[in-house]
């Protein structure tokens, strides 16, 4: 049996306009990045794809392009389930930050390291730092030592993937075509683990707002074909990889 999986990250935010590190920052999207989440429902529609459930985090960003998406397919009553383990990568105390003013301050390889890297995380945030997620109400229920202060790209993998077999791999084992709305980062972290990228390749995937990328899934839960991510984007391809080019340039 073939099992259905389409990822979407949110649309552009707020922040992600202002060219800021978000992370685990609570922005909202931009009129951009509505229109953005309306074009992924339009694509999916034109692909003939119909999710039955949705997932996505606990991120406004992530739940309002999940919102605007499905508005725009008529599948607002779809079951949802939201999860902290699909947030995006906390970026620690760089969250806030110019990232065009932090790499003229640190130096371009310094700031690729940050954000590329897949086991170096940015600094982290203080324990008291107002910004650290043991403050925001929808972790409340969380042990504060759970809630990351920063994180590299292994650190996102090792939180997420408990949730994709846990809480993703047994909807799609039960039949649905399963939708996912997340971020940059949680996204490109399940990425690596589907089509076993290295710790190195990943570095170099990057992934654009609001395009709807499409996964076949065997029994095994590995894609049914090896194919290079740009071929599984919906809609207009060249689009699609010109706008992950933009978001591999936005520290420069």
């Amino acid at each position: 049996m073939t099992s259905t999986l389409v990822l979407v990250r949110h649309g552009q935010s707020t922040w992600n306009l202002e060219n800021l590190f978000t992370g685990w920052y609570d922005a909202d999207l931009s009129e951009r990045g509505r229109a953005e989440a309306a074009a992924a429902g339009t694509a999916m529609l034109d692909a003939g794809l119909h999710p039955t459930v949705l997932h996505t985090s606990l991120q406004t960003r992530a739940i309002r392009t999940a919102d605007i998406a499905l508005d725009e397919m008529g599948l607002l009553w779809l079951p949802v389930r939201r999860h902290w383990r699909l947030n995006e990568r906390h970026y620690g105390a760089l969250q806030g930050l110019d990232k065009k003013q932090t790499t003229e301050k640190y130096g371009k390889e310094q700031v690729f390291e940050w954000r590329r890297s897949y086991t170096t995380p940015p600094p982290p945030l203080d324990w008291d730092d107002e910004r650290h997620p043991r403050f925001d109400a929808r972790y409340a229920d969380l042990p504060p030592d759970v809630l990351p202060a920063s994180e590299c790209l292994a650190d996102v993998v090792a939180r997420m993937l408990p949730y994709w077999f846990d809480g993703i791999v047994p909807d799609l084992k039960a039949g649905h075509t399963v939708l996912v709305v997340a971020h940059g980062n949680s996204l490109r972290a399940l990425i690596k683990h589907l089509d076993g990228i290295s710790d190195d390749d990943i570095a170099e995937v990057n992934l654009p707002t609001g395009v709807p990328m499409l996964y076949q899934l065997g029994g095994d839960m590995r894609p049914t074909e090896a194919k290079p991510l740009v071929e599984r984007y919906l809609g207009d391809a060249d689009a699609a990889k010109a706008a992950a080019e933009a978001v591999a340039k936005q520290a420069g």
